[in-house]
């Protein structure tokens, strides 16, 4: 008999978390994991008197559900994904569904809705964010895919996702409909791009604190407290307060002795090759990322400390009032980061036809997910107001936020400079600010450099654009030129 509302693949930390999540909403689950035991030790532990049906082979989930079948796959990204698919395929009729719920490549979801809807059925990739405590209390999600399928997920997503209270006394879910083939895991992709941009800002401020103005854990965990009052209010300023808090078992803060090398899973690195691709100069971004790589190179940093010298770090004069200016530089170097990504998610709408809701992303993003963060309601707002904005900065509140930041931000960077203390993400956000408000940069001199060297021609501020113009520049470069340059 079939009675259960979806089927998940996958019963991993999120998995089981997603499924005991739908559980406490009201809807029956069929699982299975490919190896099956991992079935019976869920039903047993964890789904231990919920509604939740085991299932020990493909065949026997997809027997288990109505129609028509939702599958949801929270397997490994890459060719786990493509496997499940054609498992399933054999077993699923027109109009059926698979979703894939995990950190997948925008590039795959495009060819994977095309290949399912190839085969008469509907297919879904959607983000999934705010970790495991998220998928079991209420994450963001970002679905997109075939248009059709969102019907028969909406109430099941909207349900189990996080809520928002709206000035009137009601919610509204952090889940809504994103776009066509790829765009739920583009914009999961950029979502986790800017995750990266706040992640090292803060850690920016924090080697500042520590290294500019020798406070200890216990100080910056009462700085980063009274932050997250403010407008900085966010899950990751809150998770960095408790974690400056935390005592190691012999009463020293654990943080101090963590080894200072960072991971990455690759979504940022996704999110800096699209924007490459774009022609989309998402500098802090690309800078967060980079500092995770530069932190990885331990052993040579090490042996570098030997060998090269710079600065004494420590910074004196008023302690209070450089904190400020650093609260203010975080703030504005923030709204840097997601004018970055919301310029990266406009130029792939335009690339790929997909008619994105900015206002509704942020609002997606306003709880469950890693980014979540009061800031958030201020994008949705600016959108709400202007939804064609083209850039965030050119929204009233961002211009005067960002305009009054403007002193601060450049004296923290300033002394950053002279200290010697890396701030790369804060600085790129500053020279990226300074070179979107310029009317004029000095590219012309870089044209006329493509041109003298490679012909690559260049246009005229005395001409009509469009119209390209080449200079043998010594006299014995011909008049055969390259190909014209994109801009």
């Amino acid at each position: 008999m079939s009675f259960a509302d979806i089927g998940l693949v996958g019963l991993a930390v999120m998995g089981q978390n997603l499924v005991l999540n739908m559980d406490d909403h009201g809807f029956t689950v069929v699982v299975y994991n490919r190896t099956v035991s991992k079935v019976d030790e869920f039903l047993n532990e964890s789904a231990k008197g919920t509604r939740v049906i085991g299932a020990h082979s493909i065949e026997e989930l997809v027997r288990a559900l109505k129609r028509p079948r939702r599958v949801m796959l929270m397997v490994k990204a890459g060719q786990p994904v493509d496997d499940f698919i054609e498992l399933l395929i054999p077993h699923l009729e027109p109009g059926d569904i698979i979703i894939d719920g995990g950190n997948s490549n925008y590039i795959d979801s495009i060819r994977r809705t095309a290949y399912v809807e190839s085969k008469g059925l509907l297919f879904i990739g959607t983000g999934v964010s705010g970790g495991e405590e998220g998928a079991r209390h209420g994450p963001s999600i970002m679905p997109g895919g075939s248009p059709a399928a969102w019907p028969h997920v909406k109430p099941i997503f909207q349900a189990i996702a996080a809520k928002v209270r709206r000035p009137d006394g009601g919610e509204d879910p952090c889940c809504d409909w994103v776009g066509e083939n790829g765009a739920g895991h583009f914009v999961k992709m950029v979502h986790n791009g800017i995750e990266y941009g706040d992640m090292q800002l803060i850690c920016e401020a924090y080697h500042l604190m520590r290294e500019g103005l020798g406070l200890d854990a216990g100080a910056m965990h009462k700085i980063l407290a009274q932050w997250n009052t403010g407008k900085l209010n966010s899950y990751l300023i809150e998770i960095t307060r408790d974690i400056l808090a935390y005592k190691d078992e012999d009463g020293r803060p654990l943080v101090d002795k963590i080894l200072d090398t960072a991971g990455q899973k690759g979504t940022g690195k996704w999110t800096v090759i699209s924007a490459l691709d774009q022609g989309i100069p998402l500098t802090m971004i690309m800078e967060a990322v980079l500092s995770r790589s530069l932190s990885a190179l331990k052993e040579e940093r090490v042996a570098a400390s030997h060998v090269l010298s710079g600065p004494k770090p420590k910074i004196t004069g008023d302690r209070r009032a450089f904190l400020d200016d650093l609260r203010e530089a975080v703030f504005a170097s923030k709204i840097i980061s997601y004018t970055q990504g919301y310029m990266l998610m406009r130029a792939a709408a335009q690339e790929y036809q997909w008619n994105l809701n900015y206002g509704g992303i942020a609002l997606m993003w306003r709880g469950g997910c890693i980014i979540r963060s009061a800031f958030l309601g201020k994008i949705k707002a600016a959108y709400d107001r202007q939804p064609r904005l083209v850039n965030l900065l050119l929204d009233p509140y961002f211009k005067r936020q960002i305009e009054a930041a403007q002193p601060m931000w450049r004296r923290v960077v300033a002394k950053a400079v002279q200290k010697g203390i890396p701030v790369p993400t804060i600085s790129s956000a500053l020279t990226f600010f300074d070179g979107y408000r310029r009317e004029w940069l000095p590219a012309n001199l870089l044209q006329a450099q493509r041109d003298y060297f490679g012909a690559h021609t260049y246009e005229r501020i005395d001409q009509p654009r469009g119209k390209f113009f080449h200079t043998n520049w010594n006299g014995s470069g011909g008049t055969t030129t390259s190909s014209t340059y994109t801009a």
